[in-house]
């Protein structure tokens, strides 16, 4: 899946791999023989592999030129169509931004904006909040949990901006979000590639009003690749729509908290661990029950220290329930 990306990483985990123990080997710290455990190089996995089918929404050349057949898979349900593109100048476009921001928020809607460096994004953010919005910035220092927690927030309208660098790609189904803003749309390089550009355009897909505002002074190549590739996927689903009498409507995704399911499922290991323990002792003898309260306390003292109170808790509560049972 997102062949596209996982592909590359094939033959990037040898190169990685041999780089980092090159440098062992050459100044003495490991033998030679520490190169040949490695992963596999491309061509071998390719040797390796049998048959196998490419997903992604912007194959790369390699794909392409391995594959036997494509298939395009370009009819959603729904009925939802790419988004709308608009190029827009550089000149005034944060105050620009700014407009087409508060008229998004009006109908309850979110923005994404996807900048070219952390500085800029940081700053934008800052000038954003200083205007009254409420908006976050995304960054790849967060933890892939606040991540999750900072995209549901965004779907909840705990805040209505989002702006991040290279973050907002492939994986992110957020219906709510009907705006995204590409600053600096025309320049040259892996963020701003037509791969890049029509993963990021998608984002705005699963909205009915989905739409993308790009800035920049002038069409790089990059930019009319990925603006004729989604119109062209724009158009075949107006003609199916029309053909078959459908009406777009936006997905409705409930919104999970991944945070609290991942509580969940701590407190239930924990549990988990307190019933086996407890078979390795008989509680009707009372030395054994000492001995079963003192490895909970253990434990209870472990989990407090290393912050983790709910599982504390739950040692605490068994603790508890031992001890009535020594009264009683």
């Amino acid at each position: 899946d997102e062949s596209h990306v996982t592909i590359p990483q094939i033959g990037a985990m040898y190169e990685g791999d041999r780089s980092r123990k090159l440098n062992l080997v050459n100044y003495g710290f490991r033998l030679p023989s520490a190169l040949d455990n490695r992963p596999l190089k491309y061509g071998e996995f390719d040797e390796t592999c049998g048959q196998r089918i490419y997903v992604s929404a912007t194959p790369s050349k390699r794909e392409l030129s391995e594959s036997s057949q494509v298939v395009e898979q370009l009819i959603r349900p729904t009925g939802l169509v790419d988004p709308t593109i608009e190029v827009r100048p550089t000149e005034g476009q944060i105050e620009d931004l700014y407009g087409e921001i508060n008229k998004t928020i009006a109908k309850k809607e979110r923005v994404l904006i996807t900048t070219l460096t952390k500085r800029m994004s940081e700053d934008l953010t800052d000038y954003l909040a200083n205007l009254g919005l409420k908006v976050r910035y995304l960054h790849s220092e967060i933890e892939t949990i606040e991540r999750v927690e900072l995209l549901r927030d965004l779907r909840l309208g705990t805040f209505d901006v989002l702006v991040g660098i290279n973050l907002l790609r492939e994986g992110l189904d957020l219906p709510e979000v009907s705006l995204i803003a590409i600053l600096d749309a025309d320049k040259i390089g892996f963020l701003r590639s037509a791969t890049s550009l029509i993963q990021t355009i998608g984002r705005a897909a699963r909205n009915v009003d989905g739409r993308v505002i790009m800035y920049a002074d002038r069409y790089s190549d990059a930019m009319e690749e990925a603006i004729n590739e989604t119109n062209r996927r724009r158009q075949i689903q107006l003609e199916y729509n029309a053909k078959h009498g459908i009406t777009p409507t936006t997905i409705v995704k409930a919104i999970q908290d991944i945070i609290s399911r991942e509580k969940t499922d701590k407190q239930e290991n924990q549990r988990e661990d307190i019933n086996l323990l407890k078979a390795s002792y008989n509680l009707l003898i009372a030395a054994d029950r000492k001995k079963y309260i003192k490895e909970l306390e253990k434990e209870m003292f472990e989990r407090a220290k290393n912050l983790e109170f709910e599982q504390a808790a739950i040692l605490r509560d068994e603790i508890e329930s031992i001890k009535n049972m020594q009264i009683s």
